[in-house]
């Protein structure tokens, strides 16, 4: 028999914020549970049964296909099921997702008219997962003690943290409810788990605009535009965030300290240009390849942000080109392989109107260029990512025909995967990239070449996808999502 807390029967509501009163009340209980569990396992103590505490769900049930959707929300892609029957999913962390679970809740009675049943699910909370940010009480285990754990608690479990719902591809058996959300909770929290470990900084400091580098030399440029922030005390940033939970607030904020350096960084460090509604900026550097492109994303992907755009360094393809052109992505030729299997290569990854608008009006206010000079120094066109950094030294016939048929003008190794990943993901995406080599027609990088490049250009190019996302924040996130990205049998939430 589960040693488990107190029974909490299914209620309905017909109010969103009582509804997530019901839904954080489960889930605290469930989170004391494990952990005061876990204190007395630690403590060597032997507990009355095998400890179990699972996430609180949310369900609706419709009986027609119309929707009642009021004027304000009646162009949303998200807030409404694909039609009548039973929907439902699980949840995790409301004291992290609370704007978000209220803004989906509150979309859901708006459009269909329905209650909002709030339970508890079935599906058992890892121990894992219950922890504190800065618990780390299995550290004083023995080995013996350890290795008993998977008898008294419930470990993370890979089979319920798959993408089949995001990906398309799952199929609920006969009497289980529709999905609501593209993830689980278990998978949320398997996420979250992982952004603490690649990133260095704490989910909660992750905001609703992320930009993905893939040099060094933007974070640099990145971390002085933040304290800069900091030292003006009318700056709409309160807080800037560096790895290690490092935290400097502007000037006259006052919050909480906390957070200590790191003694080495963590593999794709993330720095946070904080406001107070979470629409500041992300920024991480990936390093190289598509590998970690995808790795990234995929644990974003379950906050939910308004949108991610990748600034990076690229090869220009066209001999026109000039070194310190910039490029903007309307079009991905996917070499990297890595999204083969989640996202077939026959799937097109379209252009999204509001990013690349909002990125040519950046170029254009920020370079102080218009008509044919702005042009001349971006370009719009194929970019192709691969997963081979030597391609160079292939039998050139083999690359240049492909670039040639494709009409590429620019070659990386994590942009078409980052806009794959969103488009999987329904996570708007865009690209703006720069040429810093043209190995087609023999200008490679030199030392000297190459410092000089990033000093005129890198700071340009920063403000650049700055500026962007003060447009995009402009016109407000419910223009964002894009109906583009949504399937017609697609989950609610957003």
């Amino acid at each position: 028999m589960p040693y488990m807390p107190p029974f909490v029967a299914p209620a309905r509501f017909t109010d969103a914020a009582a509804a997530l009163a019901q839904v954080q009340m489960i889930y605290q209980q469930a989170l004391a549970h494990l952990r005061d569990s876990m204190l007395r396992f630690v403590a060597g103590e032997t507990l009355p049964g095998r400890v179990r505490a699972c996430y609180p769900f949310v369900r609706v049930h419709t009986h027609t296909v119309s929707r009642q959707s009021p004027p304000t929300t009646a162009g949303l892609s998200y807030g409404f099921v694909a039609g009548p029957g039973r929907y439902e999913t699980t949840l995790t962390r409301p004291d992290l997702f609370h704007r978000y679970y209220l803004e989906q809740f509150r979309l859901l009675l708006e459009n269909h008219g329905v209650e909002l049943e709030i339970g508890t699910a079935t599906q058992p909370i890892p121990i894992h997962f219950s922890f504190a940010e800065n618990d780390h009480i299995e550290g004083t285990m023995s080995a013996e003690r350890r290795a008993l754990m998977r008898d008294v608690f419930d470990l993370p479990d890979l089979a319920a943290m798959d993408d089949g719902i995001a990906n398309g591809t799952y199929e609920p058996k006969a009497g289980e409810p529709q999905p609501l959300a593209l993830f689980t909770a278990a998978r949320v929290d398997y996420s979250l788990h992982r952004l603490r470990h690649y990133t260095g900084t704490a989910p909660e400091w992750f905001q609703n605009f992320v930009l993905f580098t893939n040099y060094q030399f933007y974070i640099d440029e990145f971390v002085a535009l933040g304290h800069e922030e900091m030292a003006d005390p009318a700056s709409p940033y309160v807080a800037f965030i560096e790895p290690g939970n490092v935290t400097n607030y502007r000037s006259g904020y006052e919050g909480p300290e906390g957070g200590m350096a790191p003694p080495r960084l963590p593999q794709m460090p993330a720095y946070h240009l904080v406001r107070e509604d979470r629409t500041g900026i992300t920024m991480v550097n990936i390093g190289v390849g598509p590998s970690n492109a995808k790795t990234i994303t995929d644990h974003i992907a379950v906050l939910r942000p308004h949108a991610w755009m990748m600034l990076g360094h690229c090869a220009g393809l066209r001999n026109s080109q000039q070194l310190g052109d910039y490029v903007l992505a309307h079009a991905y030729v996917r070499e990297d392989h890595v999204l083969d299997e989640e996202l077939p290569l026959w799937v097109p990854i379209p252009a999204l109107a509001e990013i690349q608008l909002a990125l040519e009006k950046a170029v254009a206010e920020v370079t102080q260029l218009d008509g044919p000079a702005l042009k001349t120094l971006m370009r719009t066109g194929t970019v192709a990512s691969t997963d081979n950094r030597n391609w160079e030294l292939l039998p050139q016939n083999e690359p240049q025909r492909r670039f040639s048929q494709s009409r590429a003008v620019a070659l990386d190794m994590e942009s078409a995967t980052i806009a794959a990943n969103g488009f999987r993901f329904r996570v708007p995406y865009g690209t703006l990239l720069c040429v810093s080599d043209k190995p087609l027609h023999g200008e490679i990088k030199l030392p000297g070449m190459a410092n000089h490049f990033y000093r005129e250009r890198v700071e340009q190019h920063l403000r650049i996808g700055m500026k962007a996302i003060e447009i995009l924040r402009a016109e407000g996130s419910s223009r964002l999502h894009s109906r583009k990205l949504r399937s017609f049998a697609e989950v609610a939430f957003q």
